[in-house]
């Protein structure tokens, strides 16, 4: 049935409930032939015939509309509200369950917008819950219907960037360049610089370093022409990862601490914890002898983190992060620590970071001369990582675990993992 159908059906229903004739819920100020044709979905009345209709059969507005009474929108506005502040304050399965719930009750069924905002919320909650798969149905299915350009922009960050957690990337790379990569891209705003954020994230991940330059020169000059802080951190950040991929160490920490300056000042918490995190781990990487106060700084974001929205994933990247800090500090007891505590919040959809977290344990097994122990982790390393497609992310990893081999002794081993990453790699 179409909107007008539905509209016509409830006018007629209330009408006979209030023991109305057509003509003298017409009477005078409308012709009952016309609300006849109303009634019969033949003709759609204007906002000012359906509030004097609703005046006359003492009814709501709302009810006529949307099948819903005025105290039921409210009661599914104010539950949506309570849905979205437990996902802001971390309480990620409440607010799955909220969500849940809410999209359970009929009323929702005609409330559109309402169901998809609900939706949309329910998918940021299952990915903060770690269930990655559940999320990308989700997204998928919101993708599928007719949404504001705004919701469907929304949408895409979190599909791409879902797609990509979930290791994904061609499937992340297809989302983003289906909005920005068209022969006429739309014109920028935050929201699309955030997208190109997110597709630029995909593009380094699956080792596409030439076009990955090209666009974040793209965000960078987007973000100066906007002049909004939401642009500049995600053009800055961009820009950090292009320079650390072409070994511009010191300039992508600058354009990090720059990224990270602008959010402290103008962002949400969770995503200043979680760009918090993406430059400790970038010090780690680039100035090892700073491990100290990359330290701090990821002790710092697993608090922030603890207190939002962050997904589980976030959670346990830090918990990784803060391993390796540890290996290079030489304190074996707190990486292993770390190492398992970042374990136990995956649920098996991000088979990377899985892959690290093993390779981080093998490491301060074997420097702690248990050597079982660290065969043992690298044999998960290979389990993991042997099911992902090729990309320069899982390339690292498997170079690093073909090190680590060679560090244990088993030079044999070493050599054909040493291989599989060059073949990983297109070398």
């Amino acid at each position: 049935m179409t909107t007008s159908d539905l509209v016509g059906l409830r006018i007629k229903t209330v009408r006979r409930q209030r023991g109305l004739s057509q003509a003298q819920l017409a009477h005078p100020e409308l012709s009952d032939s016309y609300v006849s044709l109303i009634e019969s979905g033949k003709r759609t009345p204007t906002p000012a015939v359906l509030e004097l209709l609703a005046q006359k059969l003492d009814c709501s507005l709302s009810y006529l509309l949307n099948g819903v009474t005025a105290e039921q929108m409210e009661d599914i506005e104010l539950a949506l509200g309570y849905a979205r502040l437990a996902l802001e304050n971390g309480e990620v399965l409440e607010a799955r369950t909220r969500f849940t719930e809410l999209l359970a009750d009929n009323n929702l069924t005609g409330l559109t917008v309402l169901r998809q905002d609900t939706e949309f919320g329910l998918a940021l909650a299952v990915e903060a819950c770690g269930d990655l798969g559940e999320a990308i149905a989700i997204l998928r299915r919101l993708q599928s219907e007719e949404l504001s350009p705004e919701r469907r922009v929304a949408v895409a960050i979190a599909l791409c960037r879902v797609y990509r957690l979930s290791d994904q990337l061609s499937e992340a790379v297809k989302v983003g360049e289906a909005i920005l990569g068209g022969p006429v891209r739309p014109a920028w705003s935050d929201v699309l610089v955030e997208l190109g954020a997110t597709l630029l994230a995909a593009y380094m991940h699956s080792g596409d370093l030439l076009r990955a330059r090209q666009f974040a020169a793209e965000l960078l000059n987007a973000a100066d022409m906007l002049g909004t802080p939401r642009a500049a951190v995600a053009a800055y950040w961009n820009a950090a990862m292009v320079a650390e991929s072409t070994g511009h160490g010191e300039e992508s920490l600058s354009f990090a601490e720059r990224a990270l300056a602008i959010q402290s000042e103008t962002g949400q918490p969770r995503n200043i914890a979680r760009i918090r995190m993406a430059v400790a781990g970038m010090m780690l990487r680039i100035r090892p002898s700073a491990v100290e106060d990359a330290r701090q700084m990821l002790l710092r974001a697993r608090e922030e983190l603890a207190q939002t929205s962050a997904s589980t994933h976030d959670r346990a990247n830090c918990e990784v992060e803060l391993a390796r800090a540890e290996i290079i500090a030489g304190r074996h007891e707190g990486a292993i620590a770390h190492g398992h505590a970042g374990q136990s919040l995956l649920t098996g959809s991000a088979r990377a970071l899985e892959a690290e977290a093993h390779l981080l344990l093998s490491r301060a097994h074997g420097a702690r001369g248990d050597r079982a122990q660290a065969e043992g982790e690298l044999h998960a390393v290979k389990e993991w990582l042997d099911p992902l497609p090729d990309s320069r992310h899982v390339a690292s990893t498997w170079y690093a675990a073909a090190e680590t081999m060679e560090f244990l002794g088993d030079t044999e081993g070493s050599v054909e993992v040493y291989q599989r990453a060059l073949a990983c790699a297109g070398l």
